[in-house]
């Protein structure tokens, strides 16, 4: 189990792209929190199986692939406080 820290940039908010996000992940069966940031960029927090992390973040290039324009990523342990995955405010 690990903790990945990714922020996309881009045309990220306004186009279901947490909604999306927890959809995937909740399919994944993968823990955290999707959340916009007042710079435009969308903030994911998720821990789980680092192979089914790279399956989330590859479902959602390949589906906003016209909107996203950048990714960071890092990685960590996992903490394990998250019970689901949920879109924070």
């Amino acid at each position: 189990m690990i903790r990945a820290h990714i922020l996309y940039s881009g045309r990220v908010q306004g186009v279901g792209f947490r909604m999306t996000v927890q959809r995937y992940a909740a399919d994944l069966d993968l823990r955290g929190w999707v959340k916009n940031l007042s710079d435009g960029r969308v903030e994911i927090l998720v821990e789980g199986d680092r192979e089914k992390i790279i399956q989330l973040c590859q479902n959602l290039e390949k589906h906003f692939q016209r909107y996203i324009q950048d990714k960071n990523i890092d990685f960590a342990p996992a903490q394990n406080n998250y019970p689901d995955f949920d879109i924070a405010f």
